[in-house]
């Protein structure tokens, strides 16, 4: 079965890097685009960033832009996010997801369109 596990969450002051990874396992994981999604508490989760399938094309949520590079090693079937410059904005857990391109009606920033998930990271950045 198919599973995504995050890993790297943790406490740093604002200013500082975190690298997150995420592990998967029963996939054929250079055949997913993924993504990595965030939520705050009260908060909805929202999109961070993406990568396609062979890593050529990222895309990133605004305000992540120049602080967060997405990357993905597919021989280790393995994606990572790394943090720089953190904020306390920042501040959620972090889930991985993978997407199937089977609802390609779906835009690529909307959860609905990613078929896995991860149990999540938890971010927490001090002011």
């Amino acid at each position: 079965q198919v599973q995504l596990a995050e890993s790297g969450g943790g406490l740093v002051q604002a200013g500082g890097s975190l690298r997150l990874s995420c592990a998967a396992s029963g996939m054929p994981f250079s055949s997913y685009a993924m993504g990595w999604f965030r939520q705050a508490p009260g908060k909805e989760r929202e999109f961070v960033a993406r990568i396609s399938r062979s890593g050529g094309s990222t895309y990133y949520k605004d305000s992540v832009k120049g602080r967060f590079t997405i990357s993905r090693d597919n021989a280790e079937n393995t994606m990572y996010l790394q943090m720089n410059s953190l904020k306390p904005e920042d501040t959620a857990v972090y889930y991985c997801a993978a997407d199937s391109a089977l609802r390609t009606t779906v835009v690529l920033t909307s959860t609905r369109r990613y078929d896995y998930w991860g149990s999540g990271t938890q971010v927490t950045v001090s002011s």
